[in-house]
């Protein structure tokens, strides 16, 4: 069954409260609240904002005997909490309870007030038992507020000859923040920690890099899979911490070497955006093993409890055939399932929905193909949207409305495959069509998928499309968007996966997003969105992290526009060293609806790149148009890593 906590909520963003019960630091805090109302039962149970019931579904109280339950508001008198009835909390003194506990945090004032209602000899308890450190507070004055909880979970690896390397910068400096600092908690697989730590995210626009070889040397670890959890403690403007998470393995295991080919001193083998930090009921998007392939979903609790046997579920997509997951998952604890074994028979391209229970921030995929291997993630699947029946009529005036921009690689080096994926329950049809769009904004060519049904199989391989050949310079992009053409309905939720192919090597890369409205001056809904004020969102800020030791760096910004926008963008593309500082600077001008795919070492030229020093990174910027951005890094013999870009 699905945990019931609100998490995240469209409307209102992430739920603090939710973690801040699920802190790692708080978990045994929490535990011993639970011991301390068993030995003071009755308890009476005050619960003023909502609170006790979230608190009850993480550390449960079943043990705990309770003599009622008491609220403020009127209009909740009546409703049901933790199994009892609701009373005005002006009846407490009738409770003849031992303790009250107070389910709420800056819960001071709160008990000062209810010094004439509680019964005699009464002990109060609140949840500011089980706050965190106040040193990992960014406001002390108010426990709930977003800023006090910027975490998130990051799948983290060195085994088997594999090593992850996680990098952002200290972009929270931007938005006025002064010293921020992180703390970090590694987990081994089986929930326990291995490792705690707190370091300096430096100055203004510093680059943060975890590699999990430096880590596992500093702390002497033996090999581990599991997950880390960061902690950015003074953070302002953004209370998510965004990253980009590389997957490296050895040369000595790498397909290369195994053949007997030239090997660097390792090979690139993936990249993926940051977890979403907030826990969902479902996800969508995984792909069912092609021919030769393993698919592994890495399900990493990230509660302090455990997940039990049987309340995470997969099936596939469109089908009522769920197939438990029968291990239980210890807190915290990181659990490998093989696709083929679950449900066998299932092949590329069908697509498995995830019934993650509220269990796991968004969960990576592993798919093995021979001696190669890539990572991608799901994406949150939305059980609160309906068709909106306005879209088919507003294609007049919003133009291609939304739209899903990605690359299509160069032809000559790159197979490109587009993979539709229902990303909301309610999603029966995807209406939609694909245009593909040269370097300068020209359309080549159209292909309509029609009403694709829940369950479809309609993988687009854009090597079979008649007119592929037309792409000025080989390569381009491809734009998902609504077609009702046939009639039909939609939501605004509509997603895709993007699978690469190096022809030459076999290696590949894939990676998935949803559609948004672009570069249009009309505002519908929330579209074009803005991550820093209100919409219409018609600027540009991103974030792209540089290739070390050989391996260079790729990316393919893309202007998407679902009305003509501006005929061209003033694109800035600034080189920052590790501690932020502007080291070059160069312009980029990109035709509306067209893109630019360049690389990092044809940029800039070597003198220059030496000066910028390891850890350096690139932002692009735009004020006059929304781009939409994917970086990857370039390897040994083929390898390649690929996923969208994410902005501060």
């Amino acid at each position: 069954m699905a945990l019931r906590i609100e998490t995240f909520d469209n409307a209102r963003g992430g739920n603090t409260l939710y973690k801040a019960l699920t802190h790692p630091t708080a978990a045994r805090q929490g535990q011993a609240l639970v011991g301390m109302l068993m030995r003071n039962t009755p308890v009476a149970v005050y619960d003023p904002s909502g609170a006790a019931e979230a608190f009850n579904e993480i550390f449960c109280l079943d043990r705990v005997e309770i003599a009622g339950t008491y609220v403020q508001q009127v209009a909740r008198i009546g409703d049901t909490v933790l199994g009892h009835a609701t009373k005005p909390v002006t009846e407490l003194a009738d409770s003849c309870a031992r303790s009250v506990f107070v389910a709420a945090f800056d819960a001071g004032r709160t008990i000062a007030q209810l010094q004439p209602y509680l019964p005699d000899g009464a002990r109060a308890f609140s949840l500011d038992t089980m706050r965190i450190p106040a040193e990992r507070l960014t406001n002390r004055s108010a426990y709930l507020d977003p800023l006090n909880f910027a975490t998130n979970f990051a799948f983290f690896r060195d085994a088997g000859g594999l090593h992850t390397r996680l990098v952002t910068a200290n972009y929270w400096s931007g938005y006025g923040a002064e010293t921020v600092t992180c703390w970090m908690t590694l987990f081994a697989g089986d929930g326990q920690i291995l490792a705690e730590w707190c370091e300096s995210c430096g100055g203004a626009g510093s680059t943060i890099i975890l590699d999990s070889r430096e880590i596992r040397d500093h702390f002497r670890l033996t090999e581990f899979c599991g997950q880390l959890f960061l902690h950015v403690v003074g953070a302002a403007g953004h209370d998510v911490v965004k990253y980009a998470l590389d997957t490296f393995g050895d040369a000595s295991s790498s397909p290369e070497t195994a053949r007997g080919g030239r090997a660097d001193t390792e090979c690139a083998l993936s990249s993926t955006h940051d977890a979403n930090a907030w826990p969902a009921d479902r996800y969508a998007g995984l792909p069912a093993p092609g021919p030769g392939e393993r698919v592994v979903l890495w399900l990493q609790n990230s509660h302090p409890i455990p997940i039990p046997a049987g309340d995470i579920r997969l099936n596939p997509m469109g089908e009522d055939h769920l197939v438990p997951i029968v291990q239980p998952i210890a807190p915290f604890a990181t659990h490998a399932v093989d696709i083929g074994e679950v449900l066998p028979g299932l092949t590329w391209p069908r697509q498995i929905e995830l019934r993650a229970g509220k269990h796991m921030v968004r969960p990576r995929y592993e798919i093995l193909d021979r001696s190669r291997r890539r990572i991608a993630h799901v994406n949150v699947e939305r059980g609160d949207l309906v068709a909106d029946l306005g879209l088919p009529r507003l294609a007049g005036t919003l133009g291609k409305g939304y739209l899903l921009p990605a690359p299509v690689m160069p032809l000559d080096e790159w197979e490109s495959v587009v993979l539709p994926t229902p990303m909301a329950v309610g999603q029966t049809e995807l209406p939609i069509a694909a245009l593909v769009y040269d370097p300068e904004g020209n359309e080549v060519l159209r292909h309509p998928f029609g009403r694709v049904p829940r369950a479809h199989q309609a993988a687009l391989d854009l090597d079979e499309v008649p007119g592929i050949d037309a792409l000025h310079d080989g390569y381009g992009h491809v734009e998902l968007i609504y077609d009702f053409s046939a009639g039909g309905t939609a939501d605004g939720w509509l997603h895709a996966l993007f699978r690469y192919r190096h022809r030459r090597s076999g290696h590949a890369a894939e990676t998935s997003f949803g559609a948004h409205v672009f570069n249009t001056i009309l505002t519908y809904r929330d579209e074009p969105q803005s991550y820093s004020g209100r919409p219409p969102g018609l600027s540009t800020r991103l974030f792209l992290r540089l290739g070390e030791n050989g391996f260079d760096t790729l990316c393919q910004l893309i202007y998407p526009a679902s009305r003509p926008w501006r005929a061209m963008s003033a694109t800035e593309i600034t080189l920052h060293n590790c501690g932020g500082r502007e080291v070059a600077r160069t312009s980029l001008a990109i035709p509306c609806s067209g893109s630019r795919l360049w690389y990092y070492r044809d940029v800039f030229d070597a003198a220059t790149r030496a000066h910028a020093g390891a850890g350096a990174y690139v932002m692009i910027r735009d004020a006059t148009c929304r781009l939409f951005g994917y970086h990857g890094l370039v390897g040994c013999n083929g390898s390649f890593s690929l996923d969208h870009m994410f902005g501060f």
